[in-house]
Formats: structure tokens, sequence, C-alpha cells
């Protein structure tokens, strides 16, 4: 193994690497890095000497890395970060920020949340766009792989490197047609009547069902949805009736009327969570604060 020179590395150096990390490919590295494929080539060389590894090997129509460069990878991202941060003003301005954030939301927490945050950028972080896309049952692998930058989410995913602040604490209602029918008063009204419900993953139930199913309770489905903004379309004018979170009767909603439900259920809490990495990024604190505003002028908003 070669003697290890901290005098040949650099800041593009690592970053060259990541980036064929993250491609597979020489070609795709040079392509997104705008410079040479034996440039490219040379640089990956070069650091194989440095480093005394093969690094990567062929892999189909492309290259994997080692075990060793996966290792590395991450410590290179690591290091181009504090290499970022050490640059970084001491003083974020909002106003100066151009990029394009990302954010994983349900459309539960999307309708409730994300126009207000918008409507904030807007005016003080113009050079901003938001891109949201569905959350699902959120992984960790989304803010590992930086995929989002921020998750909203009741569920938030178990990590070591994820941290997650609650935003806010909803009840469950039952939204139903009040042209058709009345809201169930008993629990042997709601069990039995059909209801319409969202699933996200095949087999896995709402946190809602599962604390049902302790206490041996089970709804009669009729509708199985991916979201619910899908619901009110099935509802109306129907005999079925949803439990959902009590602010979708803000929007989503507002057309159905709404009920307590008549069996014990479990709150459902909002989280934002983040990766550890992004904790102390100026900026990634700054709009992490707004979602917070947002969240507060929301518990204002429902009383």
């Amino acid at each position: 193994m070669s003697k290890f020179d901290w005098s040949d590395l650099d800041a593009r150096l690592l970053r060259l690497f990541v980036t064929v990390v993250e491609t597979g490919s020489i070609t795709g590295a040079a392509q997104q890095l705008g410079v040479t494929q034996s440039a490219v080539s040379h640089l990956v060389n070069k650091l194989r000497a440095i480093i005394g590894d093969e690094l990567f090997v062929k892999s189909g129509r492309g290259i994997a890395p080692t075990a060793r460069a996966e290792a590395l990878a991450s410590r290179a991202r690591n290091l181009l970060r504090e290499l970022e941060r050490f640059a970084a003003p001491d003083v974020f301005d909002p106003a100066q920020w151009h990029t394009t954030f990302t954010i994983a939301a349900n459309d539960f927490q999307r309708d409730a949340l994300l126009p207000a945050l918008v409507a904030r950028l807007r005016t003080e972080a113009p050079g901003v766009a938001l891109r949201i896309i569905p959350s699902n049952v959120p992984t960790l692998e989304m803010l590992r792989d930086e995929a989002c930058q921020l998750v909203i989410s009741p569920r938030p995913p178990d990590g070591a490197d994820i941290v997650q602040k609650r935003l806010f604490e909803d009840r469950y209602r039952v939204f139903y047609d009040p042209a058709v029918r009345s809201a169930p008063r008993t629990k042997a009204e709601y069990l039995a009547a059909p209801h319409a419900t969202v699933v996200y993953e095949p087999r896995r139930a709402l946190h809602l069902d599962a604390q049902l199913a302790e206490r041996g309770l089970q709804r009669n489905f009729v509708l199985m949805a991916p979201g619910f903004s899908a619901l009110p379309a099935f509802i109306r004018g129907s005999d079925m009736i949803a439990t959902a979170p009590g602010l979708l009767r803000l929007g989503l909603m507002k057309e159905l009327a709404s009920a307590p439900v008549p069996v014990p259920c479990p709150k459902m809490p909002m989280y934002m969570i983040w990766s550890q990495r992004r904790h102390d990024d100026p900026a990634h604190r700054w709009l992490r604060g707004q979602l917070e505003d947002c969240a507060r002028l929301l518990a204002v908003e429902v009383g």
C-alpha cells in the first residue's frame, strides 16, 4: 500500500471521487463536472495511487465502488461539507439564497403546512424553489441519499444520524356526507359503518388501525386509497365514512361534515425530520424555523 500523502488531496479531487461513486460512470462524472473523460480517468488513477486501493471495478456497463471506496466516499462527503461551511459567511441572508429545496410530505401535511411556507419563501427567499415529493412511509435513505432535505411525517424513521422535532399534534375525526347519513354515535355503529381509508404501503396498516387492533377492534374497509386527497370524491353521495386528521376539515374535507370518533383513538403527532449532517447548516436551520412558525400559526387557527 502506498503512503497516504495529504498534500496530494484537495476539494476538487474529493468532489470528483464522490461524483464517480454517485454516477457509477467515468463518462457520467465527466458530463456532470464539465470535464473530459480522460481528465476524470487521470484523477481517479491519481487517487488510487494515494489510497492504495483499486477504488472502482467494472459492473455491467458502468463501474462500482469497492468496499474501501464506499467508506471513503462517506468521509469525503463530510469533508466537502466542512469545507463549504468553512467558506460560508457567518451571517445567512435568505434573500441571497438560490436553490431548489426538496421536502417529502404526503397530502395531509403538504396541504396543511406548505402553502404558508411557499408564501414566506416568495417574500423572504425569492431565489428558493420548493420541490415537494411524496413521503409515503419515510425511510432513512431518503435523507441519507439526499433525495430530499426535509421530511414531514407522523412516522419518523429511526436512525442515529436523523434528527426530528414535533411540529404539531392533531386528533382524528370522522368525516361523512350529511346528506346521506349521520355520524356514528357508538362503537358498534362506527365499526359496522363502511370505511374509506388511506394505505401508503401494501399490507401496512395506519398507526390508527394498529392501535385499534391491539384492543381487538377492526374497521369495515370498503375503499383503500393512496392518499387523503382521494377520499372526498368517494365519500360525497355515499354512506361511507373516513377517519382522518381533524385539520382536514379546514381544507380538503371542508365540504363534508365531521364528528368525534366514538372509540378511543391515538393522537396524530407531526414531525419534521432531517439529517444530522444538515443540522448546523444556516440555510437549513432558517428554513426549519420558517416551517415551525407556519406550524405555530396553524395551531392558533385550529385553536
